[in-house]
């Protein structure tokens, strides 16, 4: 991403950002592929990978989608690895420690740049053990609710959490994950106490505030959608600065009552470190036409969510650039892991 193409853009967030400069990055990052050696029978063999989630979260749904469009461009399997634990540390540090051949990749999302601010010791370095491969999508987080719960706007249950704190409990799909990150957010900006449950992975979580055992959930709008439009969730807001197409009658957080509040999750993949340049590049590429595809915006629309391209190098400051603000954040909200 040059710097004439922000400036184009305004001052939007590096997401943001992203996503408005993807049209002029397309022909550069096209044009890198064409010029770049391509290994030559690369694959011959299974892809694995790892997603550091259970089953059920958006990593999980991303990595599959996204496996799924690989194994049918590469004519290689793609095989999903759910390796969950430890905030997606084990799955991440297996992805780190694998043979840089490019038969290894990790699917993450921004809960990737959050973990160095509330882990002072990772087995991995965020910025030199794995390789950025490829953005994939960005989308928006949301506040839910068992449909038991008698509130029915953000007002109604920052009143309900004011007038019982620390007696509330939202579920999120990790401690210092994504999700868990934007649950304190909220409650920072909304002057709240309530209580966090983590749980291993977005799944889990949903399926315990589904069961009326936790109350609220703040998750992303692209793994509840289904039970949304099932009824077996009720969704208060949104944390995108403006409202989704797909659930058009959902204010934003912002406008329900916390002026300011935005937030959003990306998606990405990465290798090990290492990895040859050329296969980087081939995968960049192959992931590009795949959200390229109209059938994937479809698909990725119907999901709330948006796809979006970048080159490596974009994607490594991406990761940067999230690391040093998710720092800053989980220190002014007191963010940490017990």
């Amino acid at each position: 991403m040059d710097p004439i193409s922000l400036r184009r853009c305004g001052t939007a967030t590096l997401v943001t950002a992203l996503a408005c400069v993807n049209a002029m990055q397309l022909r550069s990052a096209e044009s890198h592929a064409q010029s770049a050696p391509v290994t030559g029978a690369y694959p011959t063999k299974p892809i694995r990978l790892i997603v550091p989630f259970p089953p059920g979260g958006s990593n999980d749904i991303v990595g599959r989608f996204i496996g799924q469009k690989l194994t049918a461009r590469l004519g290689q399997q793609t095989v999903i690895d759910n390796r969950a634990g430890a905030d997606a540390i084990i799955g991440t540090n297996l992805a780190a420690n694998a043979v840089p051949d490019g038969y290894t990749m990790l699917i993450v999302s921004t809960t990737y740049t959050m973990t160095p601010a509330t882990h002072k010791k990772l087995p991995y370095d965020p910025l030199k053990s794995l390789t950025p491969i490829a953005l994939i999508g960005t989308g928006p987080f949301i506040i839910a609710t068992w449909p038991g719960l008698q509130v029915n706007s953000v007002k109604e249950l920052i009143a309900l959490a004011k007038a019982k704190p620390g007696q509330l409990h939202y579920a999120s799909s990790s401690a210092g994950g994504a999700t868990n990150f934007a649950g304190e957010l909220f409650k920072l900006m909304a002057g709240v106490d309530i209580v966090h449950v983590a749980y291993k992975g977005g799944g889990p979580a949903m399926m315990d505030v589904m069961s009326g055992h936790v109350p609220v959930l703040v998750n992303t709008l692209f793994a509840v959608l289904p039970h949304v439009h099932s009824g077996r969730l009720k969704v208060l807001a949104v944390s995108s600065a403006k409202r989704t197409s797909i659930l058009p009658d959902i204010p934003t957080i912002a406008e329900a009552g916390v002026p300011g509040y935005e937030a959003s999750i990306w998606w990405g993949m990465l290798g090990p470190a290492g990895m040859p340049r050329d296969i980087v590049t081939k995968i960049n590429s192959e992931i590009g036409a795949i959200l390229r595809d109209p059938e994937t915006v479809k698909w990725f629309t119907l999901q709330a969510a948006d796809p979006v391209t970048a080159t490596p190098d974009d994607f490594r400051r991406l990761i940067a650039a999230d690391i040093t603000k998710w720092i800053k954040v989980a220190k002014e909200a007191g963010i940490s892991i017990q």
